[in-house]
């Protein structure tokens, strides 16, 4: 593809673009080959030229990382939750795709705790104690089954969460050759740290406001 000084060099725009077979669909091709981008008269096109690429560079420069991205959509997943006391969010992502989301909330068929109230609560349990005293199914496990029901393999792949996975997420996710995590809250859970630690799984704290990463394990 032509540079800007290959442009503002040629007496004629037509047939620059031609022989483009990159990113043919791409902003800057079409701003470029757009009649928009080049006045008619080629001695001051240059500026037009500089001031097109400057405006894609910016927009480039706004575009979320692609942690960013996936923790927004794990959020947006953790709206559809039910659970009285801690609203999550997971994704679960192999080479930069989707395979499958989760949030934390009552199996299928089962009355949701909004209607019944929370066992949790009624029994005064700890937040990281006690899992198993609960009735809904956590955002990890749910992202997991879900990638199961639709045939996707798990390995090697990325999970993004709003909160820390407990003791039994992280087992699951072990088993289902998961290697790395992202969270952008914690949860008080010191035997998750260690099976992920002793299994070889990264465990990342994302901060969605900064951008900020912080490997924990």
């Amino acid at each position: 593809m032509p540079s800007v000084t290959d442009i503002a060099a040629s007496s004629s725009f037509s047939g620059l673009f031609d022989d483009v077979d990159f990113f043919p669909d791409s902003v800057l091709c079409q701003a470029l080959s757009s009649k928009d981008a080049f006045p008619l008269d080629k001695n001051h096109h240059l500026p037009r030229v500089n001031s097109t690429v400057q405006r894609l560079g910016e927009q480039m420069d706004k575009r979320p990382s692609w942690q960013q991205y996936f923790m927004e959509m794990a959020y947006l997943a953790a709206k559809r939750s039910t659970c009285l006391r801690r609203q999550v969010g997971a994704v679960l992502v192999r080479d930069n795709q989707i395979l499958s989301t989760g949030y934390n909330g009552s199996p299928k068929g089962v009355r949701h705790c909004a209607e019944i109230g929370c066992l949790r609560e009624r029994k005064g349990v700890p937040s990281g104690q006690q899992h198993e005293l609960c009735r809904g199914v956590h955002a990890e496990q749910n992202a997991l089954i879900q990638a199961a029901i639709n045939g996707s393999s798990t390995r090697g792949g990325v999970l993004y969460c709003t909160h820390q996975p407990c003791s039994i997420c992280a087992r699951l996710i072990i088993n289902a050759e998961i290697k790395t995590v992202y969270c952008a809250q914690a949860y008080p859970d010191e035997l998750a740290e260690q099976l992920f630690e002793e299994a070889g799984v990264e465990l990342i704290r994302f901060d969605s406001a900064s951008g900020e990463i912080e490997r924990l394990i």
